[in-house]
């Protein structure tokens, strides 16, 4: 049987908080998806409230310390990443981008990443598509169509299918969707990223296409 890695990363500040919660249910989600379809998943959790003191610290001395290092590697090395942020002034937090101002640009190119976000209202979820998207997009992540958004009254939907707010979908259906479109994502990639030497030159590829 596969084993796939699959690593979140929350960026919470409460312990607990609708940001962790939201990041269980997306991978809850997507385990059971992978289940069906017979993969075996290892999951880590990376709680960025926790690596606050460590983050601030790399950008003065220019070197991460040994744990943040570690969730560096994690997320780096995943087969495919949900990364989920508390809104500020209508955008991802600074612990979220700061943390993911760290990774390498091209580390995760062609990963699969599931975002979500949580906030006080519904009128903060354009945040997925004007924030989120195009951080991701900078990384060459392969995000999923399907993003989250929670806002405080949607944690009251339980299984109903009308959002609380009058549109769109209970947060149960949006978030098995988007783990559903993760997991075959995830599932569906031969590797996590080609190796550099499976890479074709441009040049090679121009020259095979040339008639004799």
């Amino acid at each position: 049987m596969q084993t796939l890695k699959l690593v979140a990363v929350s960026a919470g500040l409460g312990s607990p908080s609708s940001t962790r919660l939201l990041t269980d249910r997306l991978l809850q989600a997507a385990r059971y998806r992978l289940a069906e379809q017979e993969y075996a998943v290892d999951v880590q959790v990376v709680e960025l409230r926790d690596l606050a003191v460590d983050i601030a610290n790399n950008f003065v001395t220019g070197f991460p310390s040994g744990r943040l290092q570690e969730a560096i590697d994690a997320v780096t090395g995943a087969d495919g990443v949900i990364a989920v942020t508390p809104v500020f002034t209508a955008s991802y937090s600074g612990l979220f981008k700061s943390f993911f101002d760290l990774i390498d640009p091209a580390a995760l190119a062609g990963t699969p990443v599931l975002i979500g976000a949580t906030g006080g209202t519904a009128r903060h979820s354009l945040v997925l598509d004007h924030a989120l998207r195009p951080l991701f997009a900078y990384l060459r992540a392969l995000v999923v169509p399907t993003a989250v958004y929670a806002a405080s009254e949607d944690w009251g939907t339980g299984g109903d299918e009308a959002s609380p707010t009058g549109w769109g979908e209970g947060l149960p259906t949006r978030i098995t969707r988007a783990g559903n479109e993760f997991a075959d994502t995830v599932a569906g990639r031969p590797s996590r990223r080609l190796e550099d030497d499976e890479v074709v030159p441009f040049e090679k590829q121009l020259a095979d296409l040339r008639l004799d």
